[in-house]
């Protein structure tokens, strides 16, 4: 079973929907500010921001931050809107300048809502965007062993660890240098090669074994969580593979067999989504770019 490249692109990287459902009504930080001049700001805010007019955007949002800090929904029309000034793929200083205000201004955001999933998810995204896998892999760990976010989030962080573990390796096996290839006239067949580097061959060892841990932890807290079982089959296929470079035969044949068993846990739970949603894909999704701000309330008459 293979897995789409797409299940570990920030990954952590479909898009989620943040906005509330039209039955749910607005967390009490979220109505209307006591302050009115916190919303004659943001009425302009929201406005700028549909029109593209994103500085002077900012520019309200931060006054009306300035005015009442602890107003969730100030907080989250600012963040929004630095966001959205970020380009990606842009390294130039200043651009990353506006990424990294538009962490901070998240942050700000789960200092108020710690249960925020929208800042959460845009916080990995812009740290993805911006290649600091480092602290990308600490916020997902922060996730992963957080008791106080349910078992169901957890574990889908949980399986994007597992995920990066797999891509580690993967990366190694694929390399022309230890995939080979031998055409012959009734097909191909594919040999793996361990290479010199012993050093670099144990760190990918290692590589595969945290992520097979990784994919477990996500399993025991959501035993249905198919992207933690999808990595844990192309985890053992990764094992089998270095197995093979190491020319221990017995093992390679055992994780092809725990690999074909993982599989068909995942493909169990992927029949049994598909035929509740209608083959809708789930998981966590990660939006490239942030939604538009929320309306503002209506003044009161």
């Amino acid at each position: 079973m293979k897995l789409l490249p797409s299940l570990l692109v920030i990954v952590l990287t479909a898009v989620a929907n943040f906005s509330q459902q039209p039955t749910q009504s607005p967390a009490p930080s979220e109505k209307r500010s006591v302050n009115p001049e916190v919303d004659r700001d943001l009425n302009p805010t929201a406005s700028l921001y549909r029109t593209g007019n994103f500085a002077e955007a900012q520019r309200h949002a931060e006054r009306a931050v300035s005015l009442e800090p602890t107003n969730l929904q100030a907080a989250i029309f600012l963040a929004r809107v630095r966001h959205q000034r970020y380009r990606p793929a842009d390294n130039r200083p200043q651009n990353l300048e506006l990424a990294r205000t538009a962490i901070d201004a998240y942050q700000t955001v789960l200092t108020l809502d710690s249960q925020n999933e929208e800042a959460y998810k845009a916080i990995a995204v812009l740290y993805a965007s911006t290649h600091q896998e480092e602290l990308l892999k600490a916020w997902i760990i922060q996730r992963a062993i957080n008791p106080q976010v349910s078992n169901q989030k957890r574990a889908e962080a949980y399986a994007i660890l597992a995920g990066k573990n797999w891509d580690c390796s993967f990366r190694f096996t694929e390399l022309a240098d230890h995939k080979l290839l031998d055409s012959t006239k009734t097909g191909s067949v594919v040999t793996f090669k361990m290479g010199d580097d012993l050093a670099e061959f144990q760190r990918i060892k290692q590589c595969v074994t945290n992520g097979l841990e990784m994919a477990d932890a996500a399993i025991l807290l959501e035993y249905e969580n198919e992207a933690a079982w999808s990595y844990k089959t192309n985890l053992f296929l990764e094992a089998a593979k270095l197995a093979e470079m190491e020319g221990l035969d017995v093992a390679k044949a055992d994780f092809k067999r725990q690999a074909k068993e993982a599989g068909e846990q995942a493909v169990r739970i992927s029949e049994k989504r598909r035929r509740a949603e209608g083959s809708i894909d789930g998981g966590l999704e990660i939006m490239p770019r942030p939604l538009p701000p929320p309306r503002v309330p209506k003044p009161l008459s």
